[in-house]
């Protein structure tokens, strides 16, 4: 468990040790909140019963659920643990935060989409998840609006950042490791700072605590878009700049690069609505990607200046 010091808006959030929460409690370091993150040990989503402990107990003013099955491959075998967790748990949690009265952000994803649109999607279109992961999402965000009106659903698109696991950090490893990176480019999305993210998220919350009229479901996510491909070769870049150690990046198609599950080829998210609601918005993906490298690279050891012999 963890908590910031401060006082102020009191967030409890759920998935506390994931990329998000991590970056939650980064951001609370700001006046006027106070987050206290639960790990999976101290509040596991699916237990009922533990959930409402520990609501009772922290007695929040608002809750984030950051708690998520996101292993996309791995749901499409270990389909029981997907649905768990990111339909059943989104209901357990939607239905504490009932009992307490307090309001809840659950997290969602552009994977409940099918990536068919030519346009970036919108809260108006039609949710239509390619698999297991995608569909379970869907049916915990249909759990919680279900189960409890006073939530904010916010959809986001390719989070990335220093903690956690994430495609950035995934690129920055093996362009350490490998002399080539194929990366497929037909995929397009919205790359988004987890750091943004989590800002958005304190901001939004504490906005509705004072005027709840602005309920549903929202997306955000970074204000340029990329494909994999643009995004890794910039890592790639980035990479290179401070270790010397520069592997090619080639472009490949989905098709060049089967996986279990499929991914939609538009992950693009407009956020429109969520600026206009509640006055945020994310940085381009350019702007923050060499920050967050040089950030990476210094928890793995390496500094400017001390560049690698490969």
């Amino acid at each position: 468990m963890a908590g910031s010091q401060m006082s102020g808006v009191r967030f409890l959030v759920l998935g506390g040790d994931g990329q998000l929460g991590r970056e939650l409690q980064a951001a609370a370091r700001r006046p006027g909140v106070d987050v206290i993150a639960l790990g999976r040990g101290a509040a596991d989503i699916t237990d009922a019963d533990e959930v409402r402990r520990a609501l009772r107990h922290f007695a929040p003013q608002i809750v984030v659920n950051a708690a998520a099955y996101t292993r996309v491959d791995d749901a499409q075998t270990q389909r029981e643990d997907a649905w768990k967790i990111n339909c059943q748990g989104a209901g357990v949690v939607a239905a504490a935060c009932a009992t307490v009265r307090a309001p809840l952000i659950h997290i969602s994803t552009d994977y409940v989409f099918d990536g068919a649109k030519d346009a970036p999607y919108t809260e108006a279109d039609a949710v239509a998840p390619l698999g297991t992961y995608g569909l379970s999402k869907a049916a915990g965000e249909r759990a919680v609006r279900e189960t409890w009106p006073a939530h904010l659903i916010v959809r986001t698109s390719w989070t990335y950042g220093r903690h956690g696991s994430n495609f950035l950090k995934t690129i920055l490893r093996l362009s350490l490791e490998r002399d080539v990176l194929r990366v497929v480019a037909d995929q397009v999305g919205s790359p988004t700072a987890s750091e943004d993210l989590a800002t958005a998220i304190l901001a939004a919350g504490t906005e509705v605590l004072a005027s709840h009229d602005r309920w549903g479901t929202y997306h955000f996510a970074g204000s340029s878009d990329a494909s994999r491909y643009d995004f890794a070769a910039k890592v790639v870049d980035e990479q290179a700049r401070r270790t010397g150690r520069r592997p090619t990046v080639t472009a490949i198609s989905t098709a060049d690069y089967p996986t279990p599950a499929r991914r939609p080829l538009n992950s693009r998210l407009d956020s429109t609505r969520f600026s206009a609601a509640f006055g945020r918005t994310a940085k381009r993906w350019q702007a923050r990607v060499p920050a967050i490298v040089e950030s990476v690279l210094g928890d793995m050891g390496f500094c400017e200046g001390a560049r690698d012999n490969a």
